[in-house]
């Protein structure tokens, strides 16, 4: 019986675990290509023999999603397979269209397919859009799991971005190990703050070989997903943040609904910078789609590391967590917040400024006055050092997560700018005290 020929659409991410986990090795399909979307830099590469395994001797092409039509009639491919996060739902249909109007089925595949067994307990922290504050709830879930005795490893979500075979499993305990893996600046901003806080963090591409590592020596496994996408690992507790300054979207984007049915607690965050209508409308919305959950209000505390004076008064450029105002759509994020809060005089037009792909991330995700902290290659790296040195401002603010000291040479200061999850009232802690007791 001849196999189903299929293509697996993605980001450098799911797209690779999804072919791990349901194709290698499996003789009814032959996966001919894998397309590319959502993060640049990412096609033209081979996913290698070395993770593919028989029948792929020359690996497994990675083209851009832009040729899905020519390359299901090339291949005359069977199955399209979503497999990346974060997309509206028209956008979902407008693929299985291009799918569908080609020949090929297109299929959404259920997140338990996917899910590995653990031998250690899990808790997985989910997200309805990205920028909602996984990162920021899985660090405070991992401070609770230390004052408990436990050791927490966190598993998190891939990105990929380089020599696929070399970066099949990727361990992080020093901020020198960013710099051995050759780390992007997205990256940097998702592993550096855990970090940081001595918590050990596994990512790559092979998840069954990564968890078997983490497993050695985790007492506690944090999921700590990516965008708004399901976990890898199955949970024995399962969180997702939802954001009130883009209610609605809960109910509008692909597969942030799917978590946040799928969830046992729901964290409606940022309240502190949300209406109350909006946080009500996003707590009715939850509660429709998921009533068995437990909701839960968390602040987004943020903090600067330098005086209030040094903002005060000043012409700022303001630098936002990149996937978050580019596919994450938010307009602003922390250090626009940053920049009101501690008296800003002024942020100003970063687009004037923007150097490079920089530039065109403007046009594509329609960015307005803030700066990206776009870093997936070293070019862009620095485009984005051009952009802040060639700025007319005073002082730099910038959210994202990494320290970008480390990675250039700035010739204006650049403030920090931390934000921490701050849940209200106490039942967040119950409820990781009950579950790591029961465990």
């Amino acid at each position: 019986m001849a196999k189903k020929k299929v293509i697996i659409l993605g980001a450098a991410g799911r797209d690779f675990h999804d072919f791990n986990v349901l194709f290698r090795g499996n003789d009814e399909y032959f996966v001919v290509a894998f397309t590319a979307n959502q993060i640049p830099f990412i096609s033209g590469r081979k996913y290698p023999y070395e993770l593919a395994g028989e029948p792929y001797k020359k690996g497994i092409m990675i083209y851009d999603e832009s040729r899905l039509g020519e390359l299901i009639k090339k291949y005359k491919v069977d199955i399209c397979i979503q497999a990346y996060s974060d997309l509206p739902y028209p956008e979902v249909m407008h693929k299985a269209s291009i799918a569908n109007a080609n020949g090929a089925d297109f299929w959404l595949v259920a997140p338990e397919k996917t899910m590995l067994k653990s031998k250690k307990p899990v808790i997985a922290v989910c997200a309805v859009r990205t920028g909602s504050g996984k990162s920021q709830t899985s660090r405070y879930i991992a401070r609770k799991i230390k004052e408990l005795g436990k050791k927490p490893v966190v598993i998190r979500h891939p990105m990929p971005y380089g020599d696929l075979a070399k970066q099949a499993v990727q361990r992080f305990e020093k901020l020198e190990d960013l710099d051995k893996e050759k780390c992007t600046i997205e990256e940097r901003e998702d592993y550096e703050p855990h970090i940081r806080e001595g918590t050990i963090v596994y990512s790559g591409v092979d998840y069954q070989k990564i968890l078997k590592d983490a497993e050695k020596e985790a007492d506690i496994i944090i999921w700590d997903g990516g965008n708004n996408d399901a976990p890898f690992i199955k949970p024995d507790l399962m969180i997702t943040v939802a954001d009130p300054l883009r209610a609605g979207n809960e109910l509008n984007y692909y597969p942030g609904e799917t978590v946040a049915r799928m969830a046992d607690v729901l964290i409606i965050n940022k309240v502190n910078s949300a209406k109350k209508e909006e946080i009500e409308r996003l707590r009715q919305n939850l509660k429709a789609i998921n009533s068995k959950a437990e909701i839960i209000l968390a602040n987004s505390a943020i903090s600067i590391n330098a005086a209030p004076e040094e903002i005060k008064g000043k012409r700022v450029l303001v630098i936002e967590d990149g996937p978050t105002v580019t596919h994450g759509n938010m307009k602003f994020g922390a250090a626009t917040v940053a920049a009101h809060k501690y008296g800003a005089k002024e942020i100003i037009d970063a687009e004037k400024y923007a150097k490079g792909t920089i530039k065109e991330a403007y046009k594509k995700y329609q960015i307005k006055r803030i700066l990206p902290a776009l870093g997936y290659s070293k070019k862009q790296i620095e485009e984005l050092k051009q952009t802040i040195n060639s700025a007319k401002c005073d002082v730099v603010v910038s959210a994202t997560p990494t320290d970008l000291n480390r990675l250039i040479s700035a010739n204006k200061k650049i403030i920090h700018v931390n934000y921490e999850l701050e849940p209200i009232g106490g039942r967040l802690d119950k409820i990781i005290e009950s579950f790591i007791k029961s465990r």
